[in-house]
């Protein structure tokens, strides 16, 4: 099962449907860093990678250390491949959308099933639960003496 972060849009924006993103290594992130970024909008992210991934690929070429260079873009590769998803979220919290939860699903469609679900059929969240505020007159009288260990137990030394 995977982990879906949904974001709901902000209020006053065009989209009226929430975003799922899942939460895990991404394969194309990891394959082809900079088209990804820029598919998912992240502009400033794709031309920063881009342009990482060209200096060390040079400069391993300069310095005639060609695997090298290599090896470092690879490890760009593989930093936008776990981190990518994250980029994405922090993109969209940066452009007002807001955090509603996570999901856990099967896939994509079960995500966005289990999300009605749990919001209902109106969209609006449900009434949150009434505090359950504790009796103070139940409560146990604090215990006074030495404490041996972790738990307190008086009269043992």
């Amino acid at each position: 099962m995977a982990s879906y972060v949904v974001m709901e849009p902000p209020a006053g924006g065009r989209e009226a449907e929430a975003t799922f993103v899942r939460d895990g290594f991404t394969w194309l992130g990891f394959l082809v860093p900079p088209v990804w970024l820029a598919w998912h909008r992240l502009w400033i992210e794709a031309l920063l990678t881009f342009v990482v991934m060209a200096i060390l690929s040079a400069l391993g070429e300069r310095l005639g250390q060609e695997g090298a260079g290599s090896a470092l873009s690879l490890l760009v590769s593989l930093y936008v491949g776990l981190e990518g998803q994250g980029l994405r979220i922090s993109a969209l919290r940066r452009r007002g959308w807001r955090e509603w939860g996570v999901v856990e699903a099967g896939s994509l469609g079960d995500a966005e099933i289990r999300h009605v679900l749990e919001i209902g059929e109106g969209g609006d969240e449900p009434e949150p639960l009434p505090r359950i505020v504790p009796d103070t007159s139940q409560a146990r009288p604090a215990q006074t003496g030495m404490a041996l260990g972790l738990t307190h137990t008086p009269g043992r030394p």
